[in-house]
């Protein structure tokens, strides 16, 4: 009977260990596949973060491919309408051109590359207005400014927002104008463009094609929540405001 209960007790013995050995060896094996698997996620995580770089990159290589041929054609037919204006408009294009071909292609230009382009461009687009139209341009600009030469600019943003303001004006309402302002300061950058349009170039715009998708898609690719674009009409007015926070997105380029 004795030995029976031994027997028993080593039995029960043998089955505990065996079943804590058993566990344990489970245990060391789950974990070790839970660190692979982690292993792989992070590889994978990465792999999707350079896949979706990537993917950004391609799409505003090809916004960009579309709206230069855009905004040259904008621009000669600007240059053609007021012939007598031929010199002081070349000396623009000439500006602008060299800016689209040399500039446009960086991923980042600075606030003052770009200030000096939509400048440029402005001056283009005031030929083929009357001399007597109620046009208002007004610039607040920083040159002191710790990011004003600094490389933190997408080019060609200020293009939509200015080429618009023309477009779709009714030059000949009696109370029709544009107004643009342009600040930076305190690493802030703002653009706000107005003008008065009639009916049917408010709903033109409203259903306007690739330049505000692609300044949409752009400012959200780049800057996320550095930035602010807001669009209002009424009575026939217009009014896009673009507000950057250049310097937090800055502060983020150093030291991501």
């Amino acid at each position: 009977m004795d030995g029976n209960y031994y027997m028993i007790h080593d039995y029960l013995i043998f089955v505990g260990v065996f079943a804590i050995f058993f566990f344990f060896t489970v245990s060391i094996y789950l974990l070790v596949e839970n660190q692979k698997l982690k292993r792989k996620n992070s590889r994978l995580s990465g792999t999707n973060k350079m896949i979706q770089q990537r993917l950004n990159e391609v799409q505003l290589e090809q916004i960009g491919t579309k709206l230069n041929p855009h905004l040259f054609k904008n621009i000669l037919n600007s240059v053609q309408s007021h012939a007598y204006h031929t010199y002081r408009s070349l000396d623009q294009l000439a500006n602008v051109l060299d800016y689209i071909l040399y500039e446009s292609n960086n991923k980042f230009v600075s606030p003052k590359e770009e200030l000096n382009f939509a400048l440029s461009l402005i001056e283009i687009n005031k030929i083929k207005i009357n001399p007597l139209f109620d046009f208002r341009i007004k610039s607040r600009i920083n040159k002191s400014d710790e990011i004003y030469e600094e490389k933190v600019f997408a080019p060609l943003l200020s293009v939509d927002l200015i080429e618009n303001a023309f477009k779709h004006t009714d030059f000949l309402a009696q109370d029709s104008f544009i107004s643009i302002h342009l600040e930076l300061e305190d690493r802030i950058f703002i653009m706000r463009v107005s003008n008065k349009a009639s009916l049917k170039n408010v709903l033109e715009k409203e259903n306007s094609g690739f330049g505000s998708q692609s300044l949409d898609q752009r400012l959200k690719m780049i800057y996320s929540e550095f930035y602010t674009l807001h669009k209002t009409s009424k009575n026939g007015i217009f009014t896009a405001e673009l507000t950057i926070n250049l310097g937090e997105f800055y502060d983020k380029m150093r030291y991501s």
